[in-house]
This record gives C-alpha cells, structure tokens and sequence, in this order.
C-alpha cells in the first residue's frame, strides 16, 4: 500500500512540465534526418533509384526505403530488381520470417520500421541481401538452358492417314514401341487386354488408341500424339482417324503435318474398298496434300499377310492404281511421292531391312531406286527427307490449333515461318490484339527459341484471356498477316453431294484453312477450265472435274494470305455433307485500306 503515495508524488503536473520542452526537441529530428540521411550511402543504386521517385526529397526517400513493402509499387524499383543488382529487403524478411515464425518478432519489426528515429534505417541492409539475389538469375538461366535455342536436330510432324482398318495405329505404335519409347511390361499388359477382347493383332494400336471407346471398337477417333527421335531428326506421330465420320479431326491433324505416311492395306479386298469411290483413301490423300504436307510416303502394310506373302505383284498392282490419282491431287510423283512395303504388326521394313528370304526382291528394288525410294526402311527413308521453304528469319506465323489456361494463358499451334522467343510483342490476328511472349516450351520442355517445324506451347501475358483468343487464329510479328472475309481463289472441284451435281453461285460449304474452319458462300464464279482444256468466261455453273475460278464469301473474317506468299496461311479445302468437295488456293486478297 506504500506505493499509492510514491505515486502520488510522481503524478503532479510540475513532473509533465518538466519534460516539455523536449517536445520542441522532436522538431529538429528532420535535423537528426539530415544527418542520418548524408549517412546514407549515396553510391548505392537502390538509394539512387528510390532517391529518383522522390524527385530529390532525401527526406521521403528515407521515408520510402523505411517501408520496402510499398517500393513494389514502383515499376522502376522491380525493373532494378528484376536486373539483379541489389534484391528487396521484402525477400530478406520472407526468409527470415519462417525461421523465427514468432508473432511477436513480427510486430516488433514492423514497429521498428515505422520509427523514424530508429538507426534500423540507416542500416544498408544490402549486407545480408546479395543471398536471395544470387540465386535469381541461376534460376532463370535453368529455364532456358535445357534446349537454348531448341535441339539442333530438324523436327518433323507426321501424320498417319489412309483407310479404317489399313493398319494406321499399329504401325505409329510399333515404331515407338521398335523405338524404346514404350517398355516391355506396358506391351505385355496391352497383349493381355487385347487378348480378353479377342483382337490379339491390336495390342500395338492400344499404344496409340489410350481410351477406351477407341479400344473396344478398334477405331481411332481423336488424333493421337507421340514424340520419337532417331540420331538425325526428332519426330511427332499424329495418328488420324481413319472413319468417314471423324474426317473434321483427321484434318486438325494433317494441317500441323510435314510429312504424309499414307497406309495402304495390301490384303485382297482391303486395298480395294478403300480405294474405291467411297473409300477414304482417295480423300485423305487429297486433304493431306491441301494441307500442305511436303512429301506423301505410301506405306503398303499387311505384306506378310497370307493373301498377299510379299507378292512384288501385289505391290505393283496396288502402285500403279495410286500413281495416277495422286498425279491427279497435285502430287509431283517423282519428287514427292515415294512407296515402301511394310509389315506394321511385325515390324520388317520398319526400321530393318525385310529378310531376303521372306522377300527376294526388295533389295533390288531400292537399290535401283525404284518408286522414288532409295532406303530400305520406313525410318531411313524418313531420315533421308530434306524440308524446304523453311524461313527462320521470316515474320513470326503460328495459327493456333488450340488454347487453355494454366497460370496464364497458352495457345498451342506449330511455328510455320519466323522464330519465336519469350519477350516477343506478338499480333494476334484477325483481331489485331498485341502481347508480349512471356515464355516457350517445345514438346512440353522451355526453351529460348522455337524455329519452323517446331510444336510449341506459347504463353501470352499483357492481359490476354481465353476468350481473347480462338482456333484458327494465327500469332503474328510485324508485319502481321491479312483478315479478310472475301477472297478469290482456285479450285479443283473433285466431288459433288448426291443431291447437287453442279456448283453455281450461292453454293454454301464449310471452308477450312490450316486451323480456321468457318462457314462460305460461292458468291461468284469468273471462269471455268475442263478436263479438255476448255475455258469458260463467266459460266452459270461449274461440274465435277473443273478447275474453277471464283469469290468466296465468309461471315467472318478469317487470317489468311495469298497461296504465292506464304503457302501454308493460302491453301484451303470445301466440304459439305461429309465429303470434300474442292480443293484451292488463294490467288487474290482485297486490297489493304489504309
């Protein structure tokens, strides 16, 4: 109780007036600040930095580096940082943090930063910072070491095409599984589930055809995808659905394709069927060829088959009924077409040479490069391929085949001209929308370039969604393509519905250019040439057989460009009622307003 008049003597006001005048004394603290301010080190870049948003207020910028949290909101101060000079006392005090993981330390740092007398903020404390810093930019060099500027070897997208049934994913699974790219055990396992469906002979497909609708009815639907390389070149399998109905998917693949592996089923009947009017052997090599792969690899499969055992008969049967109707497709036979017999199920002819026991003749026949082929297997004849018309330094061209989110948004697409790399400013056409390339992954791994041929991933940052993007459009550089929504073109009018046997003008279609699918309307017909040679000047109509000059008219606009420019943004194919009807190209845009 003694303590009540100890108190009592200490709460008179004469105690309060003693101390004062010390209030005045707060005032010179900026005098204090002054001095602690010449303290500052004037050579330190990030005082500089932060001296410079306080446009010379040594005094606010003391204030500033006092509380780092608010520097963040300076984009000359994360520009500084970015650079890795000197890190922010944010990341020093995110380290410490989970160390010490005590509230109370918490607030007294941050009672400590808000006194301004308090020494603390002198203290450089870049002393303990160059720690988090020196970690920065190895992680970023991480990023982009694993392919720098991609993998020297050429990359090449094939895609599968011919027949249901001719064989299409057994053999894209065979070569991984002759490749290494599938192990013993998973082969093992997919023999027992074919086994239990009593379809031993598409345990290979299984490889390619992963769900189960596909498995039970043993027809591909989506496009399969696989990687394999060899020592020369890096391949992408795209196995197309062989089915009439699935035609709309086969075309997605082939537009992304380089490379045709057309499968022809040798077995009596087969070969027959899928040829014949009908089949869809005659329209996949003809979509392929408008989608502009560089070379056709007929691939005869089921040699080995007991109507068949290696018949060089039977191959030359099955050659000369395709050579014309490839002709016909535009096909240059003697440099771009070239036949292999195979057996996709057993492997001969895949990347080993057949047994001349099992087949005499083949070795004379490459040898003497016969049907364009001087490799005896399917993998060298690959090999030996070499692509054209590849630009690296072109404007950048990548139409866009799909797009999803993830952290950002990625289109995926494949880079037809140009190299494209993380902090490019990119066009997105036809909505003329800019952003910046925040990062490039080829096959699933970052890279600091991507050149043509190349299947990318691209992030696009600046704010670009989803919704701001769509199939079909195309990512371009300076200058970007054309969007048009009418253009006049060339025609190959190679079918017709049952129900229309002529074309005239107001005949609707769907029109698809490499990614882009959109409705069309045939507004006007200039001219037409028939199979004699004959010209027409501004005919009614025009029937199947005719090579047709005309506009096409679309909803919407489309990127594109003339088939002289740039040949893959140029070609295009007309389908109605589930067959192709036409194939083209773009001769003539409108002109640019200015």
């Amino acid at each position: 109780m003694s303590f009540n008049p100890n108190a009592s003597t200490w709460t008179p006001s004469a105690g309060a007036s003693s101390w004062t005048p010390p209030a005045p004394a707060a005032a010179p603290a900026p005098a204090e600040l002054e001095s602690q301010e010449s303290a500052v080190d004037e050579s330190d870049p990030l005082w500089q930095v932060v001296l410079k948003i306080a446009q010379g207020d040594k005094e606010k910028a003391t204030k500033m580096l006092a509380d780092p949290d608010s520097l963040t909101a300076y984009p000359e101060v994360l520009e500084f940082l970015e650079a890795g000079d000197v890190p922010m006392d944010t990341e020093e005090d995110w380290e410490k943090q989970p160390k010490e993981d005590s509230t109370d330390d918490l607030a007294k740092a941050v009672e400590d930063k808000m006194n301004i007398d308090e020494d603390a903020k002198m203290e450089p404390a870049p002393a303990p910072t160059p720690k988090p810093a020196a970690p920065k930019p190895v992680v970023v060099k991480e990023a982009a070491e694993p392919i720098k500027e991609g993998d020297p070897r050429e990359h090449l997208n094939l895609v599968f095409i011919g027949h249901v049934d001719a064989g299409k994913s057994t053999l894209s699974g065979n070569i991984l599984y002759i490749t290494e790219n599938v192990d013993k055990r998973t082969i093992e396992r997919y023999e027992r589930e074919a086994k239990e469906l009593n379809r031993e002979s598409w345990f290979l497909a299984f490889i390619m055809d992963t769900n189960e609708e596909e498995r039970a009815k043993g027809k591909t639907v989506e496009v399969g995808r696989a990687q394999f390389e060899t020592d020369v070149k890096r391949y992408t399998i795209l196995d197309a659905p062989g089915h009439k109905n699935y035609v709309p998917n086969m075309i997605m693949g082939a537009s992304q394709a380089d490379v045709g592996v057309l499968v022809i089923s040798a077995r009596k009947g087969e070969f027959e069927t899928g040829f014949d009017r009908g089949g869809q052997t005659r329209e996949h090599a003809m979509l392929a060829k408008t989608l502009g792969v560089s070379y056709l690899i007929v691939v005869i499969n089921k040699m080995d088959d007991p109507t068949v055992q290696w018949s060089k008969d039977r191959f030359d049967e099955c050659v000369q009924k395709l050579r014309p109707f490839l002709k016909g497709c535009g096909y240059a036979i003697k440099k771009e077409v070239k036949f292999i017999p195979i057996s996709g199920l057993k492997g001969p002819n895949v990347r080993d040479e057949v047994d001349p026991t099992e087949c005499g003749w083949w070795k004379k026949c490459w040898t003497n490069g016969d049907n364009n082929t001087s490799q005896p297997s399917l993998i060298s004849l690959l090999d030996s391929l070499v692509m054209k018309g590849r630009n690296p330094q072109a404007p950048v061209r990548i139409p866009i085949l799909d797009r999803y989110t993830d952290r950002g948004t990625i289109a995926m697409g494949k880079v037809e001209s140009g190299t494209i790399r993380p902090g490019t400013k990119v066009t997105i056409m036809p909505t003329r929308e800019t952003y910046k390339v925040d990062a490039v992954w080829a096959n699933e791994d970052p890279v600091a370039a991507a050149r043509p041929g190349e299947n990318v991933l691209v992030k696009l940052g600046g704010g670009c969604g989803i919704e701001n993007i769509l199939k079909g459009f195309v990512i371009c550089t300076e200058p970007a393509c054309r969007a048009v929504s009418k253009l006049i073109c060339q025609i190959a009018l190679v079918d017709m519905p049952e129900n229309t046997q002529i074309m005239t003008a107001g005949f609707q279609a769907m029109f698809h250019a490499h990614c882009a699918e959109e409705e069309c309307t045939i507004s006007k017909i200039f001219e037409t040439t028939n199979n004699k040679g004959i010209v027409s000047k501004n005919p009614r109509f025009a029937s199947v057989g005719n090579r047709v000059i005309c506009m096409i008219d679309l909803p919407r606009t489309i990127p594109c460009e003339t088939y002289d420019d740039y040949p893959f943004l140029g070609r295009f194919t007309l389908r109605t009622e589930g067959k192709t009807i036409a194939i083209g190209k773009i001769t003539k845009l409108p002109p640019k307003k200015e």
